[in-house]
């Protein structure tokens, strides 16, 4: 039975009349006459005894017109229900990275969001890094990127991706012949990192450290493109995950070299306060990072 029908049956037994009816749904009294005749023809029986000035529900109809108005409050419901979801779609998030790794790849997912979710506006917060965690906290920024996970019950950890740290240095470097390398090797070494503090440096801080290693030499260069000009030249080497470089134009005298036996990897989380967790326009922006992250 189409819907139609139900309105018809709805909008009669509400105004009393066909005259009255045809007003409100903008048809004429012979197109609803032609409708109700239509509709009685289809179900067998009468909807509404008529007299010349009476319209009254017969049993039947009085059925109808109670699922009529269960109908249209149902549906009165789910559009105020879609309108909500639509209201919670809508948000502002700022977002920070502890590792400058991920700041190669954001940008490109903004751009991505922007068109499946443009009613989501982020807004990409650079410069101090290794304070992501506080900031998200006193709600300096909504979603952070970090390789720890965060001991507060304050906070939502969600595991976007796992990597692996790799020692990238030219094929001249001394360190070129080690199969894999141990903490021990990087006491001569002069090592690029991004930035400072030092346990902020993911093989720092999960490999050099624990070791109580320390590199002859370390310079802080924020652009990746520099450091690597630098390592071209055999002046020192950077540990980065391969899939950092993968935008840039290698030399071929640039080799990667395995960090310990079973390899350097970390794990890499978005971090959200629980209050925000189930927003819907927050609920949104981590599937989507989720799902774009886990294939890098």
């Amino acid at each position: 039975m189409e819907l139609k029908y139900f309105r018809l049956i709805k909008t009669i037994t509400e105004e009393g009349s066909l005259a009255n009816s045809s007003e409100r749904l903008f048809l004429t009294q012979s197109a609803l006459s032609h409708q109700l005749r239509d509709l009685e023809e289809r179900l067998g029986f009468k909807v509404f005894h008529r007299t010349r000035n009476k319209w009254e529900l017969t049993d039947e109809g009085n059925e109808l017109y109670g699922l009529a108005n269960k109908l249209f409050q149902s549906i009165e419901e789910s559009f105020s229900n879609i309108e909500n979801i639509k209201e919670g779609s809508r948000g502002s998030i700022k977002m920070s990275a502890e590792c400058q790794s991920f700041f190669h790849g954001i940008p490109g997912f903004i751009q991505k969001m922007g068109i499946l979710y443009p009613e989501i506006d982020i807004d990409l917060v650079l410069g101090a890094t290794h304070q992501t965690i506080s900031q998200v906290l006193s709600n300096e920024i909504d979603i952070a990127i970090v390789t720890t996970k965060p001991a507060s019950e304050e906070l939502v950890s969600i595991k976007v991706h796992e990597d692996e740290i790799f020692a990238v240095m030219h094929a001249e470097n001394p360190l070129y012949v080690v199969e894999n390398l141990e903490a021990s090797h990087f006491a001569d070494v002069h090592l690029f990192i991004n930035s400072f503090p030092l346990d902020g440096v993911s093989v720092y801080e999960h490999f050099l450290k624990p070791n109580r290693i320390n590199p002859a030499k370390i310079s802080a260069i924020p652009f990746t493109e520099i450091t690597l000009s630098m390592i071209e030249a055999n002046m020192g080497i950077m540990c980065a995950p391969k899939w950092q470089l993968k935008s840039f134009d290698l030399s071929e005298d640039i080799a990667f070299k395995r960090i310990s036996k079973n390899g350097l990897k970390r794990d890499h989380y978005l971090v959200v306060r629980k209050s925000n967790r189930n927003k819907k326009y927050i609920h949104d922006f981590i599937s989507c990072f989720t799902e774009d992250f886990l294939n890098i």
